[in-house]
Order: structure tokens, then C-alpha cells, then sequence
């Protein structure tokens, strides 16, 4: 059974990281048992992490930092590389969050997860193949599928 591809926004790892249940957390954790697809550029990869070394999610987070670290590492290594090699601009009003619709493109996902829907749903430029969903809109979906 082929993977869902999905793009997994920041805010989305933050939550998960911040809250001890929810759909943050499902997310990931269907991501980490090789459920879901995630898809991983050279900017979200280092967008993820300076969040884990944010003084606002260290306070929230129950973790270690030793326990965070492992645990983007695990997460790092569920994901798959892509190569982004077009830039869809102009597109979104925050310039920030384009790379998130050119890894979707470029990733062949199907949805980007987000917290952040209506920045990222926004856009100039429409791509009907790939829906901005947030977590809960995603874990929906994952269960209306064959």
C-alpha cells in the first residue's frame, strides 16, 4: 500500500511537542510509524531545527533536551528528501511559507498540515491535488481512505 505524502508545517511539530494528546501528535505519530510519508527540504529541515532550541517550546514541552533531540532525529529519518528545483513566486503573502507549497509540488503530496490554514490556502497560485489541512482536517481524512 503506497504511503500518503505529506508536508508536516512547523507550528504542526511544535504543538505536538507542547501538548500531551490531540491531532498535533497523531500526525506525528503516524509519521514516525511509517504510516505517513513526510516530506523534507533543506529549508524545513532547519526551520525544524531552531524550533526544538526555542526557549517558548522548551518551557511547554515535557521533554528533555536530550528526549526532543531524539525525537526530531527519529522524525528526520522517517521523512524523504526533495529536491526543490522551481520556485513557484510570487505566490502566498508570507514570503516565509512558500517553500512549503514548492516542497508539496516538487514532493508529490498530498496535503500540506498545517495549523495555519488560511495563509497557506491563500495563495495566487492554486494546486487542486494538494489540500492545506489542518490536523485534525488530515486525520479525517487518513480514515475515510480505502
Amino acid at each position: 500500500m503506497e504511503r500518503t505524502r505529506v508536508v508536516v508545517d512547523t507550528n504542526v511539530i511544535a504543538s505536538a511537542l507542547t501538548s500531551a494528546t490531540g491531532t498535533n501528535r497523531e500526525v506525528m505519530r503516524r509519521c514516525l510509524q511509517g504510516l505517513v510519508e513526510p516530506l523534507i527540504s533543506n529549508t524545513l529541515f532547519h526551520e525544524y531545527e531552531s524550533l526544538v532550541r526555542r526557549p517558548s517550546v522548551h518551557a511547554r514541552c515535557p521533554l528533555t533536551p536530550r528526549e526532543r533531540d531524539d525525537l526530531l532525529d527519529a522524525f528526520l529519518g522517517a521523512c524523504v528528501w526533495v529536491r526543490i528545483s522551481f520556485r513557484w513566486r510570487p505566490n502566498l503573502r508570507d514570503e516565509s511559507d512558500n517553500h512549503l507549497i514548492e516542497l508539496a509540488v516538487a514532493g508529490g503530496a498530498m496535503a500540506i498540515v498545517t495549523n495555519n490554514v488560511r495563509d497557506l490556502r491563500s495563495g495566487e497560485l492554486v494546486f487542486p491535488n494538494i489540500g492545506i489541512m489542518t490536523p485534525a482536517e488530515f486525520m479525517k481524512s487518513l480514515r475515510k481512505r480505502p
